[in-house]
């Protein structure tokens, strides 16, 4: 019998720490691994999976581009790319958008435009533009990214680090404020703080961000890669306190993970100003990648998962918080975005996490003291109703 475990282990970078659970099947909110088990899954691919496990109606559309025509490159025009740019505009609102692959792509790609924008709108000196970003941030993995990271992590032996980034505290808006200055382009934020451990601001944080921008002349700039699409029981996190960004970073279930799909969104006056030639992907908006993002959208709202997600969530987590265990510090979120904090002298979170998969759910730790739940928003009642004693016996355990 192969043994996958060893397998990836001897011939795969060690650029993550995985439970050991081989999967090899997926429906809804449930996978399979190689001997059969089943398990209800609870971080649904970081939320790249909303729509949950291969969603029929997305799959269907994958399937009937594949056979027709799957990459054009940028060079010439597709009909699903057109018709993907009208849908992405109908359902968020702003006129543009720019089609890229993965999350960190879209936020290069942001920084880009909003540092275009400092040169030749705000008339920022050439290359003196910043941008405020946030202690304890994620936006990828890049060198750029990084260079915006507070964790030591993420950055370690990676420096050089790009310049023009200056890191505030989350939550703290009189911070930002002094943080500003003449040479200050855009402020970077998520709504919530997904890897940070599901860290939800203070009320108010958002729309008081907006406020600032709007008397300093700088742009918001939500990176909603994680939030996004649903996940928090609106359609955007930034929705909860009416924000709208001047630019919308958007990935992950934006595909219903079938394909890397991202996208940055913006007014026409902003993304105008790219110029053919200044930015672009071989693979980004290519007909395939279309036609499965505009799969994906229409289940998102055909099939009400942003309500669902509103619903479940508030039933998830009055289920955790009325759990009796001594190692719970917090149980905090919006919709189906939900953190439990564990206290220091719970002994770390990945050992809950191996417990639970032993009981058919998986969830992932995040730094270190946080268990992130995050199910596929197309779950219901009868699956939480499943899960919940056996979390509960988890959490409680000593």
């Amino acid at each position: 019998m192969i043994d996958y475990i060893d397998l990836e282990e001897q011939y795969g970078a060690h650029n993550y720490h995985p439970l050991d659970v081989v999967l090899t099947r997926g429906e809804g909110v449930w996978v399979e691994d190689i001997d059969g088990n089943r398990y209800l899954d609870c971080l649904s691919a970081y939320s790249a999976l909303n729509q949950g496990h291969v969603h029929p109606s997305i799959l269907k559309a994958m399937v009937s581009q594949a056979q027709k025509l799957t990459l054009t490159s940028r060079a010439f025009r597709s009909d699903q790319l057109a018709l993907f740019y009208k849908d992405l505009s109908d359902v968020t609102g702003f006129d543009m958008s720019l089609p890229m692959n993965s999350g960190a792509e879209a936020v290069e790609t942001a920084i880009k435009l909003a540092r275009k924008w400092a040169y030749q709108v705000k008339k920022i000196p050439r290359y003196y533009a910043e941008v405020i970003t946030f202690v304890g941030n994620f936006h990828g993995r890049t060198i750029t990214a990084i260079s915006s990271s507070t964790e030591p992590l993420y950055r370690g032996d990676f420096g050089p680090f790009t310049p023009g980034f200056i890191n505030v505290p989350y939550g703290d808006t009189d911070a930002v404020e002094q943080a500003i200055n003449p040479n200050t382009a855009a402020i970077l934020v998520e709504p919530i703080q997904g890897e940070a451990g599901v860290i939800i601001p203070p009320d108010g944080y958002l729309k008081r961000l907006k406020e600032i921008c709007l008397a300093k002349n700088v742009l918001l700039i939500a990176d909603e890669i994680q939030t996004g699409l649903g996940r928090t029981g609106k359609l955007f996190a930034c929705d909860h306190e009416g924000v709208r960004p001047d630019i919308l970073i958007l990935g992950k279930a934006l595909s219903g993970g079938f394909y890397p799909i991202s996208a940055v969104l913006a007014d026409r006056e902003i993304m105008g100003l790219i110029q053919p030639g200044e930015h672009g992907s071989t693979f980004g908006g290519n007909p395939l990648a279309a036609a499965v993002g505009r799969a994906s959208l229409k289940v998102i709202l055909e099939e009400k998962l942003i309500e669902n997600a509103a619903e479940m969530g508030n039933y998830f987590m009055e289920y955790l918080a009325e759990i009796p265990s001594l190692h719970i510090k917090e149980v905090r979120g919006k919709g189906l975005l939900i953190g439990v904090e564990l206290k220091p002298a719970a002994r770390g979170a990945r050992r809950f996490c191996e417990a639970l998969k032993s009981k058919g759910i998986l969830a992932k730790e995040t730094h270190e003291n946080v268990i992130r739940f995050a199910p596929p928003l197309v779950i219901d009642r009868e699956s939480i109703d499943w899960a919940m004693p056996r979390i509960r016996d988890v959490l409680t355990m000593s």
